[in-house]
Formats: structure tokens, C-alpha cells, sequence
């Protein structure tokens, strides 16, 4: 899926003159995490956060000024400080370098830039105007309208195993002291892992690789003096 499969669009953007309420009054009234600020003829020019205005002189929580600081400061932290906490129009307070998608960026695409800048939303851009916006929301819809793939079933015996056991490795369980059995009612889970976290991912692979055949999970864990040990494979 692409970015334009699932956007919200048309995205819901602000004026770079208009002021701090009517930025917070639309980020309250839509009930969205930031807004993107346009210029005249529609172009991205930055984009407004509820981040970008918690500091603020009107509610007592701008950061106090330090004039030494500033003066030995090599950057303009302390100036843009004071711009977001004072400025009165969304141009004054904005972050100006947006991360940004096209409409045919591809959602792992999305979801790592969202991880990666701890962002909760992103515009979508085409040729420089805003065509629409994924958000985290936007991603979670997406998982409500595509179920999930069906686990494929159709092996069975020493096939089913060797696919569980590959299913166990990829998803980073530790199987040097896991037993597959497969046998004509269920697929069994036997022996020691190192943690609860791979009991727990051991049982989920080994259903998305069986199907409608049950999984019985009898892993344990060993006790604490043999944990690292077995975290290594040994």
C-alpha cells in the first residue's frame, strides 16, 4: 500500500498568518496532533504542533532565557526558543523542515519515518502543495480494513515442522532447546526458551505458520543461571 491508498485527504492546513488560537482552536475542533502552514499559493511552508506551542509566555511555560548562554551558544537555540514562545502567527512558531512523503511512498516507508523522527503525522506533497496527510490514525484504519493474511495451512508432518521451526528463527526465538512436534490433532511446543517475550513470539509464529491446526505451547523457562547461556545458542 502507498501513502495514497490510505491519506487523509484533503489535508487540513493553515495560513502562515494566521495566529497561535486559530491554530490551536483547529487543532482542537479536528482533533489532530499538528497542522501544516501553507503560503499564498498553497505551498508547504512548515508545519504547527501541539509540541510547537506547550512553551508559551501566555501560559507561564517558556523556557528561561539565559543571556550568557545565548552569547556563547554557536546556533540560534535560544532565538527560536523565543520565537515559538512569543511569536504570534503559525510563520513565527512553525517548524520549517517538514518530513514529507509523495502519494506513492510505500507505508513501511512511513511507519519508519514516523518511528524514526517520533513524529505522529506526515503531509503528503505533489509538487510542492499538500495533497493529504498520513497519520498514525491513518495507519490504524488501515490495519482495521485489510485483514490479516491467512496463515498458510496446507502442510502438514515433517513439512509443517520444518516451516514452524524457520518461522521460530525469523522471528528471533532461540531453538536450540525447542522441540516441534507435529502430530494429527495439534502442533506442540516443547522445551526451554530464555525469556517469557520468546515463550510469548514462539507461540504466536508457530500459529501464523499452522493455520487452523492448534498450537499447544509447553516452553518453559530455565532458571536464571542457565538464561544467558542459552541466549547465545549454546
Amino acid at each position: 500500500m502507498q501513502a495514497r491508498d490510505i491519506m487523509t485527504s484533503p489535508a487540513i492546513c493553515v495560513a502562515e498568518d494566521a495566529t497561535v488560537a486559530d491554530v490551536a482552536r483547529r487543532l482542537l475542533a479536528h482533533r489532530i496532533s499538528a497542522v501544516p502552514v501553507t503560503d499564498a499559493e498553497g505551498r508547504l511552508v512548515g508545519i504547527v504542533s501541539e509540541g510547537d506551542l506547550v512553551r508559551r509566555v501566555e501560559l507561564g511555560t517558556a523556557r528561561p532565557l539565559s543571556w550568557w548562554r545565548a552569547l556563547l551558544a554557536a546556533d540560534d537555540a535560544q532565538a527560536r526558543a523565543y520565537a515559538k514562545s512569543h511569536g504570534r502567527r503559525a510563520a513565527e512558531v512553525m517548524t520549517r523542515d517538514v518530513i514529507t512523503v509523495a502519494e506513492d511512498t510505500e507505508l513501511p516507508r512511513i511507519t519508519a519515518l514516523l518511528e524514526r523522527h517520533r513524529i505522529k503525522r506526515v503531509p503528503v506533497v505533489r509538487d510542492g502543495s499538500v495533497v493529504g496527510i498520513v497519520s498514525r490514525a491513518d495507519l490504524l484504519n488501515a490495519l482495521l480494513a485489510r485483514p490479516a493474511p491467512a496463515p498458510a495451512s496446507e502442510a502438514t508432518g515433517w513439512a509443517l515442522r520444518d516451516r514452524i521451526v524457520a518461522e521460530l528463527e525469523r522471528a528471533g526465538v532461540h531453538t536450540a532447546y525447542v522441540h516441534v512436534v507435529v502430530d494429527a490433532h495439534a502442533v506442540h511446543l516443547r522445551g526451554l526458551v530464555p525469556s517469557r517475550q520468546q515463550r510469548e513470539t514462539a507461540r504466536i509464529a508457530a500459529e501464523s505458520v499452522a493455520g487452523s491446526i492448534p498450537v499447544i505451547s509447553h516452553l518453559i523457562e530455565p532458571p536464571e543461571r542457565l538464561r544467558a547461556a542459552m541466549a547465545g545458542g549454546e
